[in-house]
């Protein structure tokens, strides 16, 4: 996408798609129109003035409300049906940031990363800890069934039926599944946020790169915002978020060269597969991936508005 001087917001609902011989029209349209619903609520605040990181928190906390995407309502099961989510947020003015894992609870995990970064001196919480900063900031709950999905549930039993049996694929839809946001604002001002309930059937305790600062999420207004979704141990080992602000920061690399660079060659060269949204502190967005698909969307200020799967 081409850089603008106003606003810019991309949205990813995770590189986990259905294959397209999975995909139904009836699916693929309220795929888009969820996408759609996101863009809106996240372009509701730059289009006001607000900031990068109202932006993203909104656009998240609206990706985490839609059942179709793994994190918050969508969330997949662990491999003894319960949920565990992971989330993070960051800022570029001074890399402030804000991260929790494996929780369930609160309705939106990414606004307890936030409240983890706004009113603590930590990073990233866990546990009770983390469930404690959540009510003391008065953050809506929910009970387990509001994040029960049929469609969540019998992925799990399939998926521990294949491991049982020795049929278990590599469906990027059951490894891949994450949301995430990135913004520039008016001010120029970058955020990014990311949100997940992991893999299906993954162990109890397992994180994956989303709440790793510098692995899923990262955010510096010198160079970029970036939120990742793919294979979140390949992420974790390459450090891909920061990989690739270290690319622009100290070799002076363009985005989209470090991010394709980093997508299309380091992540394959250890078997990884996934993708990424980011943009620059010109809020020239780019979406590399380097499997079937990726749900994303992005907005920017002139006008261009787009959603998109494969």
């Amino acid at each position: 996408m081409s850089k603008t001087s106003g606003y810019s917001l991309a949205i990813h609902g995770g590189a986990g798609v259905l294959p397209r011989e999975r995909m139904t029209a009836e699916r693929e349209a309220a795929t888009h129109a969820a996408l759609g619903r996101v863009l809106s609520a996240g372009e509701a605040v730059l289009s006001g003035g607000g900031s990068a990181l109202d932006a993203v928190t909104e656009a998240v906390a609206a990706l985490e409300d839609e059942p179709l995407f793994n994190a918050g309502r969508g969330a997949v099961f662990t491999r003894d049906g319960k949920h565990e989510m992971d989330a993070a947020v960051m800022v570029g003015r001074d890399r402030s940031a804000g991260a929790v894992a494996g929780i369930c609870g609160p309705r939106n995990p990414v606004r307890l990363a936030r409240a983890v970064m706004e009113r603590t001196s930590h990073v990233l919480m866990i546990g009770e800890g983390a469930l404690g900063i959540a009510r003391d900031a008065g953050l809506a709950f929910e009970d387990d069934a509001y994040f029960f999905t049929q469609e969540r549930w019998d992925s799990l039993q399939e998926t521990l039926r294949m491991e049982q049996s020795g049929e278990l694929d590599d469906d990027p839809a059951r490894r891949h599944g994450t949301v995430g946001a990135v913004a520039r604002d008016a001010e120029g001002r970058l955020a990014a946020a990311t949100s997940t309930g992991g893999m299906t059937a993954k162990r109890a305790g397992r994180v994956g790169d989303s709440p790793v600062i510098g692995a899923g999420t990262f955010a510096d207004d010198g160079t970029c915002a970036i939120s990742a979704t793919g294979d979140g141990e390949a992420f974790l080992r390459l450090s891909v978020a920061h990989e690739i602000d270290a690319r622009m920061r100290l070799r002076g690399e363009s985005l989209r060269s470090a991010a394709e660079a980093v997508i299309g060659s380091d992540l394959e060269a250890i078997g990884g597969s996934g993708g990424l949204i980011a943009i620059d502190r010109d809020g020239a967005i780019v979406t590399p991936y380097n499997c079937e698909g990726m749900y994303r969307g992005w907005v920017l200020g002139s006008g261009e508005r787009e959603t998109a799967i494969y």
